[in-house]
Parts: structure tokens; C-alpha cells; sequence
């Protein structure tokens, strides 16, 4: 046996499609496993995954995430993750708790700054200091409230009661316990706040001892860093430890013999009176092989991927409802499908679950059409190959794939080579054979193990659910005497003062960070051509994008009036999904698919620079291999000169996805939503925002339900209206990203499709926006809150300095982090500073707090002035924004990115002086900042989204809100 560094090697194998050598080992002394794959990729990652089952739904995986993070035997800090956040160049800081494994990935450009966090990580993992306050602040406890009552706090508490709050989570975590009954699936991993409260302390650090240990551990290496390096690493920190036998495999579902139907409740609001979510699923009987799971995935795309699939078009063809639930296969120890409809009325329950089953018959009868499965074909090779994975580096992508096979005891490597299994399918189908209507006839209509969930809203839900909680805690208030009670008190205070005392200087050095000399005091660039093709705008970003060409078709939304503005999206919607004048929508969408990567509308809004205008543009972004860019630029050209905006029953649809996914992303990203409606306030962008995608738009989509029932002709008037505006050759702005190779093929493509667009005379029109009342309450039925409060320092009389950026992030990451999150018990507390708009705005997220939460805002710069900031401390924040400031990016991405500081007046030469003033900032800075917040706390507007009793309730007591409005 060939030893290096305490590992022996399994397999070395190339991995052409990820450019990358992969070496999987085993380390001899305690079993843990390394997958490290050596390639040119400067986004390095690392990872490290254990099986962590969960016994009930207490919470414990996802309490014990948070909570190794908070403090380590070589790093003894209340919070070494925050201070990372802080101070390190990270592309990537995060953890994950899934249904059976937990994961802790990072990634950095920087090699220095990777190994800083790949150290700090494992000792976290493997030596955390999970002492009996670190499970009272992350995951429960009692306190005394002040009327004398008891009351549970923590974090993951209250992020449950956020999450659960959500009709789509309630909807998930409902068909994955029909499908695994009495299994580890059937458990809530996150944790159910009614729940929660069971974990104790001994059960909390015997679930780490069980399962953090390297004989569970599956570790991760992907980049261009040292590879013997990373063997030398892992060595260290492994050697003290032995193998041990770990009980953590996932076992199989024993199966259905017979179909199950399930109804459970969901919290509903008014809005959502009989308006059921139907859910038919499936669980596959056997772990999927390798092209077997490709398939999979090419048949998901097929039957729900697009507008055109077949399944999805029936169901929202039928009229039964308004939009698909979360439908397609998921990938556990055991891959389950599911489709299903939001919106349905309880009298068509039956109906929709017909729809579903009688759709699957007839296309494994009648076979899928081809145009179909070449589309669907194409779209997942496209996506394959391209490796797109958006903000996210590619390595950690690459670790999630592995996990699909590597966590239940298979081969790593085989997700991550798809040229075998893709070539197999294509021969497969080639040959004739009905791949996919077979696998629906097998995996799914012969399949018994199937469940039909049924939700049904409950608008007393929440209200029982709060009440069950006060009738517990009065129930264990009755039991406690004097002395339990004080000691209950003792316990909260013990925890305050620890969370309220700093580190103490020497645990604050120990951790490694970089210094400013690591720094690149020079802003990057990206390359960016302007240029003019007739009458249009040209930018053109020469980067390497791997044969492929990104093109962003740009409308100026400023020709339009403002009464059009809330119509944006729909519109960008209609001529992708309508159809066009030679081709109905099933035929356009399969062509999207055959010849392209794909073309999706995509808003862009922003305040300009020293303008008090904003920029708002709708564009058109697709993209598409160099040899196919024709086919491209053709599909544009037919969608945005003959889409059919008279497509009356598409439109009503869209209109109706468009409602029901706006209200099923209120909770969820609610803290998005009150700062979007916040920001409306002050900059014309943001309300621009809010107009085509916040709370004004969902009330728009409500009422023009109606309209297209009663007065379609004025909604099509003002969709031709708004074409006949917006396609105008010499007001676009045309955005390529591709190599010089690739441009010189596509430049004479674009030209003559830009010469076969119309040209008028662009005349911007008048806005006057509506800012709304200066405070606002926005009902809707939930446990917790999101807490919005803000202004616009440039009219208070700031001028900007780099040093805003600086002071505002560590802001977030010690005040609010403190005390919205650690001590009140939200799961986050932010600040943000619009450079650009002047706009500075704090926001909470799933918060247990209201009027606590603005005190603490309030006391924002009574914070900054008492700061007494250590160099080291100073540095870490400068270096934490100039990670933001070089966030590493995609060549798709910076091609936008670059487009987007053009089109705002974002020059280099006003990047650098910002960067200098960044890397110059000084403790002077902070206490300048605090009296800007001093003006802010005066001068604010406040925008909550909550419970109607916490809304009302802290109206009564403070009369904030001048406006209350339900939104669900």
C-alpha cells in the first residue's frame, strides 16, 4: 500500500469534462475520505460533509451546524465564523444542513486566505467549544418576559418559525414524509419550533460526538492550490484521532404496496380561501445508476422544465390552478418525482390529480414529441458543458454533485462524468427505443409506492399554532417555584454577559487573517469595447467563454409612462412564452431549447451616479454556442417583432404564475421585500423596483386578473403599446460577452439582425413616483417579523466616502449581528449603503422582535462612537469590502457587471478612488459615520412585514405605522 501523508490513493482518474484530475483517498488511520481534484480553476474550495440522520425533528442537525461555528478549541472566539465574515477575500463561507448530511464549504481566489479558512473550519468541525450557552443562543431557551411569562428564544427557533411559515416548505416537508413513513426522511432536519424545545443538552453534543468524526467524513479539495499541500493539512489535523465504526448509512424505504392519500393544513391568509396546493408523488424504487440518473434529469426538463412541457402545460392548460407546486425529481438515498398545482379549489382536487395521471398515460402511450426530447436533450447538455453555476464557485457545485452517490458508499467521481451516459441516451434514442416513455410507464405508472398530498389553508392555523406555544410554556410556568425561576433568570443573564463580552485580544489573534499588504490596492477590470452598429449602442466584453456567446438585449424602460411600468415583467414574460406570428408556443420554446442555452427576461433598475434619474431597463439575455449564434439572434428577432401579446388565455396565465409565486415569496424573502418597499421611498430606481416586482406589483397582478376577464382589450393595447415603444434599434443597448475569435463569427449575425429591427424616434417619458406613506405595516400570517427602517443620507447632506462601505459592513457583522441575531433571536440583521442612490437602510430577517429590533437600530451610532477599534480589527473590516468590491464572477457575469457600471457612470476612475478611500478608512471614520446614523434614527422611514398581532400591538403602544395594509 502506496502511503502519502497518511492517505493511500483508491483511484486517480482524468475528468475531462471538469478539465480536472481527480485522486480519491482513504486515510488509513481513521477512514475519513479525501476527493481532490487538481485543476486551473483559481476559485478553490474545500468541503467537508458528514451523515448526520436525524432522530426527530428537533432540530439538532441544523442546531449543531450553527453552532460549531461558534468557537473552537484552537480558535476559543464567541464567533470565529463572523469574524471570517469579516475579515477574509471568501467567495464562499457558508454551512448546510440537508435531510441527511451537513456540509461546511469555503472557497477563495486567494491561497493564503483559503487555507486560513479551510484551518479554521476544520477545527470548528472537528474540536468546537458546544458548550450549554452556544445551544441556548443558536438553538433554544427559556426566558422570564416582562409581564412575568415564559417564553422561548434562539435562533434556529425563530428561523423555523420563519421557514415553517411558508405553505411551500409545509408542502415539502409534508410529501417527503408520505413517501418515507417512519423513515430518517420523514423527520423534520431543520427542526419544528414545537419541537425544538425537546433537545437537551446531553442529546445535542452526543449527536456531534457520533457523527463529527473522521471515519463519517467525506472531504473536498477542488482549485489550483498545492495538492501534496492538502494532503500535509488534512494529516495534521486527523492524526490524534483513531477509526471508530460510525452508524450513519441511510437505509432504503421499504415500499408501498398501495397509492396514499395524506391532507394536512397550511397557514393561510384571507387571500387564500379555498385555494388548496395538490401534490402527487412518487418514490423510485432503487438508487438511480449513473445514466439512469441522467435520464432523469432530461426527463424532468421534458415533462416540467419549460412553459411548453407537456405535463406542466396540462395542469395549467386545465384551469384547476395557478401555478405548479416545487415539481420534479429530488435526489436523496432514494429519488422521488412530484408535480402538482398551488391554487386549487377544493372541489377540483380529484380533477387535478386526473390530469396528472391521465397526462403521464397518454404520453407513454403516444410518446412525448421529439422536438421535445432534443430540447430537453440539448438544454441539459448545454447546461453540462457550460458549468454555469451562477454565483456559486464551480467546485462547490462539483462537491454536490459528488455527495449524490459518494454519501451512500458509491463512486464520487461517476456524477461528474456525463460524456458516457449522455452518448449512451443519444444512442439509445437514435436507435428508436422510447427512453422516456418507458421510464414513466416503469418508475412511475406501475410505481405503487405513491402519495397524493393534499394541503388545505387553515386561516387559524398560525393563531393555534401560537396559542398550543402560550398554553405549553404557561403549563410549564404553573411548575416552576421561585428558585427555578430565578434561575432561569440567571441563565439569560449568564448568556448576555457572555455574549456581550469581547474576545479578549489574544483568542481575536489567533485567528489567521491577511493583511493589507495581501491587498491589491488597483481596482480589476473587465475588457469593454463601446461601439456602434447603425444606430445602436454596442458593449463588448473579449473574454474567454469556452466557445459560447452571451448576448443582452437592452429596452430602455424610460420611454414608457409609469402606468405601463408594472406591466415589465409580464410583458418580458409574453414574448418568450405567447408564441409568434409562424410558430405556437410549444414550437417556439422547443426551439429555444434545440438551438440555444437559453433566453430569459431580466429587469434591471439602479440609481446613476450623481443623477438623480435612475437607470430601469428590461432585457433579453441568451446565449448560445458561437456556431449557433444565427439561430439565436433569429429566435430574437421573431420574439421581439411578433410575439403574440393578443394571446389572451397565455397572458392570463402568466398573470395568474406571476400572482401565486409572488405571494408564496413573501415569507420567504421577506426580508427583500420590505427593503425593496423601503428604498421606494427615496430613489426613483427602487421604485421602479417595487413598481414591476415588490409588494405594488403583486397588488397590481391581483387587479388585472380581472381586467383581462373584463377589459382585455385595454391590457393588449398596452403590451402592443409598450412593443412598439421599447423595439426601437436606436435606443437599444446590445451587451456581448464572447472571445475576439467568437465575435469576429458573430458581429456580421448581429448586424443584420439589427438592421431587420425598426427604428423611431425615443422620447423619454415623465415620472412622478409615488413614494407612499413615510411608515407602513404589511400584515401577513406569520410567526415572526421583518423590520425595515431607513433614509436617504444624501438629502440629510452626506457626502459620499469610501469609508461608508467599510463602517456599514462591520456594522452588520458586530452590532446587528449581536444583537438582532445573537440576543434577539432573529435569524439575521443587516445594513446596507447604496453608493449610488444614497440610500442606507437596516433590515431584519424572520425576527421574533418588532419594537425591540428599531431600538437597537436607533442605537446604531451610540455603538459607533463607543467602539474602541483595534488595528486588527479595522483591517479585517477593510478587508471584508474589498472582498465584496472583487467578488469573483463568471464571464457571463462580469460581461453584465460591466454593462451595468456603464450604464450607472460607474467609471474606473471613481472605482479606484472609492477602493483608496476603502483602504485608507480609520477609526475617525466610524465616529463620523455615527452622526449620520444620528440623522438617519430621526429621519427614517420605517416599512414592517409581519403578524397582524405584532403589527397591531406595537401600533398601539408607539402609533408607528401611518399605513397598514394585509398583503396575504
Amino acid at each position: 500500500m502506496n502511503v502519502i501523508h497518511g492517505f493511500e490513493l483508491l483511484r486517480e482518474q482524468q475528468i475531462a469534462e471538469l478539465n480536472s484530475l481527480a485522486r480519491w483517498y482513504r486515510h488509513v488511520a481513521t477512514g475519513a475520505e479525501l476527493l481532490s481534484l487538481i485543476n486551473d480553476d483559481e476559485n478553490k474550495v474545500f468541503g467537508i460533509a458528514f451523515r448526520t440522520p436525524p432522530p426527530d425533528s428537533t432540530g439538532v442537525a441544523h442546531i449543531l451546524e450553527h453552532s460549531v461555528l461558534c468557537g473552537s478549541e484552537k480558535y476559543p472566539l464567541k464567533k470565529p465564523f463572523v469574524e471570517l465574515l469579516k475579515g477574509s477575500l471568501k467567495t464562499f463561507l457558508n454551512a448546510m444542513t440537508y435531510s441527511d448530511k451537513t456540509v461546511y464549504p469555503v472557497a477563495s481566489t486567494n491561497t493564503k486566505d483559503f487555507y486560513n479558512l479551510v484551518d479554521v473550519y476544520l477545527d470548528a468541525v472537528f474540536h468546537p467549544r458546544i458548550s450549554p450557552e452556544v445551544l441556548q443562543q443558536e438553538g433554544w431557551r427559556y426566558e422570564v418576559n416582562e409581564d412575568g411569562s415564559l417564553g422561548y428564544r434562539g435562533v434556529v427557533f425563530n428561523e423555523m418559525k420563519g421557514a415553517n411559515a411558508s405553505p411551500d416548505r409545509v408542502l415539502y416537508l409534508a410529501v417527503q414524509r408520505s413517501l418515507f413513513p417512519g423513515h430518517v426522511y420523514s423527520v423534520d432536519s431543520g427542526g419544528d419550533p414545537a419541537e425544538i424545545p425537546n433537545l437537551t443538552y446531553e442529546q445535542f453534543k452526543a449527536f456531534h460526538e457520533r457523527y463529527y468524526h473522521p471515519s463519517n467524513a467525506l472531504i473536498f479539495f477542488y482549485g489550483d492550490d498545492d495538492p501534496e499541500e492538502r494532503l500535509r493539512l488534512l494529516d495534521r489535523v486527523l492524526a490524534p484521532f483513531e477509526r471508530i465504526p460510525v452508524d450513519s448509512m441511510i437505509p432504503l424505504q421499504p415500499p408501498l404496496s398501495e397509492p396514499q392519500h395524506v391532507e394536512a393544513p397550511y397557514p393561510a391568509g384571507p387571500n387564500s380561501i379555498d385555494k388548496h396546493m395538490v401534490a402527487v408523488n412518487w418514490l423510485l424504487p432503487n438508487p438511480p445508476d449513473i445514466e439512469e440518473a441522467l435520464a432523469l434529469d432530461i426527463l424532468e426538463h421534458a415533462l416540467v422544465g419549460t412553459p411548453a412541457a407537456p405535463l406542466r402545460k396540462a395542469l395549467i392548460d386545465s384551469g384547476l390552478g395557478e401555478n405548479l407546486t416545487g415539481s420534479g425529481f429530488a435526489r436523496l438515498r432514494q429519488t422521488y418525482f412530484t408535480v402538482g398545482l398551488k391554487g386549487v379549489k377544493g372541489e377540483n382536487i380529484d380533477a387535478t390529480e386526473d390530469v396528472i395521471i391521465g397526462t403521464l398515460e397518454r404520453l407513454a402511450r403516444d410518446g412525448i414529441d421529439s422536438q421535445t426530447i432534443e430540447a430537453a436533450v440539448n438544454t441539459v447538455e448545454f447546461q453540462l458543458r457550460e458549468n454555469n453555476t451562477g454565483s456559486y464557485p464551480r467546485g462547490l457545485a462539483v462537491l454536490i454533485r459528488a455527495l449524490d452517490t459518494w454519501l451512500y458508499g458509491d463512486d464520487p467521481l461517476a456524477p461528474l462524468m456525463f460524456e458516457a451516459p449522455l452518448r449512451a441516451i443519444k444512442q439509445r434514442l437514435s436507435a428508436g427505443e422510447r427512453v422516456f416513455e418507458h421510464m414513466i410507464e416503469e418508475k412511475l405508472l406501475r410505481n405503487p409506492h405513491r402519495t397524493t398530498v393534499v394541503l388545505v389553508p387553515d386561516l387559524e392555523l398560525t393563531n393555534r399554532q401560537n396559542a398550543a406555544e402560550r398554553e405549553r410554556l404557561a403549563a410549564i410556568r404553573a411548575t416552576l417555584d421561585e428558585a427555578q425561576i430565578a434561575a432561569i433568570n440567571a441563565t439569560a443573564a449568564r448568556l448576555k454577559q457572555i455574549q456581550e463580552t469581547p474576545d479578549p485580544p489574544e483568542a481575536l489573534a489567533s485567528l489567521p487573517s491577511l493583511t493589507i499588504a495581501d491587498l491589491d490596492r488597483t481596482i480589476k477590470t473587465i475588457p469593454t469595447e463601446e461601439l456602434a452598429i447603425g444606430a445602436t449602442r454596442v458593449l463588448l466584453h473579449n473574454l474567454f467563454t469556452n466557445g459560447i456567446v452571451y448576448v443582452d438585449i437592452g429596452m430602455n424602460l424610460r420611454v414608457l409612462p409609469q402606468e405601463f411600468l408594472p406591466y415589465v415583467t409580464i410583458f418580458g414574460r409574453a414574448l418568450l412564452e405567447t408564441g409568434t406570428q409562424h410558430e405556437d408556443v410549444v414550437q417556439l420554446i422547443q426551439r429555444i431549447g434545440r438551438d440555444t442555452g437559453g433566453i430569459f427576461p431580466q429587469s434591471f433598475t439602479s440609481a446613476m451616479r450623481g443623477r438623480s434619474i435612475g437607470a430601469a431597463w428590461l432585457f433579453l439575455r441568451g446565449k448560445a454556442i458561437v456556431e449557433k449564434s444565427d439561430a439565436l439572434l433569429d429566435i430574437l428577432h421573431d420574439v421581439v417583432l411578433s410575439a403574440r401579446l393578443d394571446n389572451r388565455e397565455r397572458i392570463r396565465q402568466i398573470v395568474r404564475e406571476e400572482r401565486a409565486s409572488r405571494e408564496a415569496s413573501l415569507i420567504p424573502a421577506g426580508h427583500t421585500v420590505v427593503s425593496t418597499r423601503l428604498r421606494a421611498r427615496f430613489s426613483e430606481a427602487d421604485w421602479v423596483a417595487e413598481q414591476i416586482g415588490g409588494v405594488s406589483y403583486l397588488m397590481f397582478l391581483r387587479r388585472i386578473e380581472r381586467t383581462i376577464d373584463e377589459e382585455w382589450e385595454t391590457v393588449r393595447a398596452v403590451l402592443e403599446h409598450m412593443r412598439a415603444r421599447l423595439i426601437d434599434r436606436s435606443a437599444l443597448l446590445v451587451n456581448v460577452t464572447v472571445d475576439a475569435a467568437g465575435w469576429e463569427r458573430f458581429r456580421p449575425h448581429l448586424e443584420a439582425f439589427l438592421d431587420r429591427l425598426p427604428v423611431g424616434t425615443t422620447i423619454p417619458a415623465a415620472w412622478n413616483p409615488h413614494k407612499g406613506a413615510p411608515s407602513e405595516g404589511l400584515i401577513i400570517p406569520a410567526h415572526v417579523n421583518y423590520v425595515a427602517k431607513g433614509a436617504d443620507l444624501y438629502r440629510l447632506g452626506y457626502r459620499l466616502h469610501g469609508s461608508a462601505l467599510v463602517v456599514t459592513r462591520y456594522l452588520m457583522t458586530t452590532w446587528l449581528w449581536e444583537q438582532i441575531r445573537e440576543q434577539g433571536g432573529a435569524y439575521g440583521g443587516f445594513c446596507s449603503f447604496d453608493p449610488r442612490s444614497g440610500v442606507f437602510s437596516y433590515t431584519s430577517y424572520r425576527d421574533p422582535n418588532l419594537l425591540r429590533t428599531i431600538d437597537v437600530y436607533d442605537r446604531s451610532a451610540a455603538f459607533l462612537r463607543q467602539l474602541d477599534l483595534s488595528e486588527k480589527e479595522l483591517t479585517r473590516a477593510i478587508i471584508g469590502v474589498i472582498a465584496d468590491l472583487d467578488a469573483y464572477q463568471l464571464p457571463d457575469a462580469r460581461g453584465f457587471t460591466a454593462m451595468a457600471r456603464f450604464l450607472v457612470g460607474d467609471d474606473d476612475a471613481y472605482r479606484q478612488q472609492v477602493r483608496e478611500e476603502v483602504l485608507g478608512t480609520t477609526p475617525a471614520d466610524f465616529r463620523a459615520f455615527a452622526d449620520v446614523l444620528d440623522i438617519v434614527r430621526d429621519n427614517a422611514a420605517l416599512v414592517v412585514m409581519g403578524g397582524e398581532d405584532a403589527i397591531t400591538a406595537a401600533n398601539q403602544e408607539r402609533s408607528l405605522f401611518a399605513e397598514i395594509t394585509r398583503v396575504l
